[in-house]
Order: C-alpha cells, then sequence, then structure tokens
C-alpha cells in the first residue's frame, strides 16, 4: 500500500470488534488454527475456518469453512469476498497456517527454503493485502500475524523458517505504521512451542529441549494462546506489537 490513499485523520474512538465480529483464520484445521476459531466462536464471533489440505472432520457453531491456499491470489480475495458477502464486513484475520522445514541450511533442498516463504510470508501478505480494501472501507480491522521465538533468536537447523518468521515480524510493524490512520491494527503472537502436527517431526528429545529452554520448565498450550488471541482482537489500542507467550527470555539487543 504504502500509505497512499491512507491519508486522514486518527479516528477519535477506535472500533472495538464485540461478541459479534466476522473472523477469518487460516490454517484452522491445524493444531493451533482449530483451537483459535474454536475459541472465537465460542465467544460469539462469526469465523471463516479456512482450510487447504484437509476439510474440516466437523465445524462447530459459529464456524463456517472455507477452503483457502493462501498461497493462492485468487482464493484469497475469494475467502475475503465471502465473508463481505456473508456478514457485510470483515473485522480481523488470524494467521495460523505456516510450514515449516528443519533441516541445516548445508543440506536444506532450496524448495524447502521456498515453502517457508511461500505460505509463512508471502501468503500472510496475499491474504493481508485482500483484506485491507474492505477494513480501509470500513475504518478498522485487525490483521494477527503468529510469529515465532525463533524469528528474534535464531534456530538451529530451522534457518528458512527462522528466516521467514523475522521477515514476518518486520512486515507486522510496516503495516502498523501505514494502516494506523485507518484505525487498522496489525500484532504478531509468538505461541511459543507447542504439541501439534508441525513440532511432532522435532521428536520428543528436542521438545524437552524447548520446555528445558523455558523458565518454568514447560511448553505451551494451544488454549492458552487461542485466548489471548481472543483477548487481543477485543482490544483497542494496541498495534505494531510481537508478544511472547511463553517462558523463554530474549534480552533486548
Amino acid at each position: 500500500m504504502g500509505g497512499a490513499g491512507l491519508e486522514g485523520p486518527h479516528p477519535v474512538a477506535a472500533l472495538n470488534p464485540g461478541p459479534s465480529s466476522v473472523v477469518l483464520v487460516t490454517g484452522a484445521t491445524g493444531g493451533l488454527g482449530r483451537v483459535v476459531a474454536g475459541e472465537l466462536a465460542r465467544g460469539g464471533s462469526r469465523v471463516l475456518a479456512g482450510w487447504n489440505s484437509r476439510p474440516p472432520e466437523s465445524a462447530g457453531e459459529g464456524i463456517e469453512p472455507v477452503r483457502l491456499d493462501v498461497t493462492d491470489d485468487a482464493q484469497c480475495r475469494a475467502a475475503v469476498d465471502l465473508a463481505i458477502e456473508r456478514h457485510g464486513r470483515l473485522d480481523a484475520v488470524v494467521h495460523c497456517a505456516g510450514a515449516a522445514r528443519n533441516d541445516l541450511l548445508a543440506r536444506l533442498d532450496p524448495a524447502g527454503w521456498d515453502a517457508c516463504f511461500r505460505v509463512n510470508l508471502d501468503g500472510t501478505m496475499r491474504l493481508d493485502r485482500a483484506a485491507i480494501r474492505p477494513m480501509v472501507r470500513q475504518r478498522s480491522g485487525h490483521l494477527v500475524h503468529i510469529g515465532s521465538f525463533a524469528g528474534i533468536d535464531g534456530a538451529e537447523g530451522r534457518s528458512a523458517y527462522a528466516a521467514s518468521k523475522a521477515a514476518l515480524h518486520g512486515l507486522t510493524q510496516s503495516l502498523a505504521r501505514e494502516l494506523g490512520s485507518r484505525n487498522i491494527r496489525a500484532n504478531t503472537v509468538l505461541p511459543g512451542v507447542l504439541r501439534t502436527p508441525m513440532t511432532e517431526p522435532l521428536g520428543g528429545e528436542r521438545l524437552a529441549e524447548f520446555a528445558e529452554d523455558n523458565t518454568l520448565g514447560r511448553l505451551n498450550d494451544p488454549g492458552e494462546v487461542a485466548r489471548f488471541i481472543a483477548f487481543l482482537l477485543s482490544t483497542a489500542n494496541i498495534s505494531g506489537q510481537l508478544f511472547n507467550l511463553d517462558s523463554r527470555i530474549h534480552r533486548w539487543a
């Protein structure tokens, strides 16, 4: 957007999405996305649950499954258009779709590197770009990106994943600056290491090491992350921030 066409005074009062807000959740059949969609629906939001590789086995009340490959511009636009067609607005997008490749850079196939960036960064950009237009028209919206502690501290054997998440953090803060004048917020949530299908390939020993890196000696829980995201969506004045949700400590540098 580059800020073009977004001039104008800041709104006197922010529009705070309430229980009837419309939220698009990507990766909604994954370990985190499924829990986030359910938490938001229980809170009264109307949730469009984006799925790609497999449809949800069942959709609870307030959840509408939507075919969504975030690497496809047409599907991103269609999902946003569906929200507007069904509900007249789109209050938030929560980006839970993600990809990881676990290998040392020297052994990593370039295709694996590209896959991480295509989903984690480019996919987020594509859907954000589609969502921004209706949010600008309604003068409100919230883009919630799922980042990673690896994006601020690095991760041995996960360079592609770490680099894509570091770039995502920069995207979040740039969008917060570009869109703030239209009352659109952008934030990144670092959920911590969760026991989900994405982390299963790491194995029990590596997950135990992650737990030891936490001052509390344990991994995070998807339900706690979902509750935090629901809270974040209920706020009005937070934008451009990175929220680390586990107990790993990173120095200020």
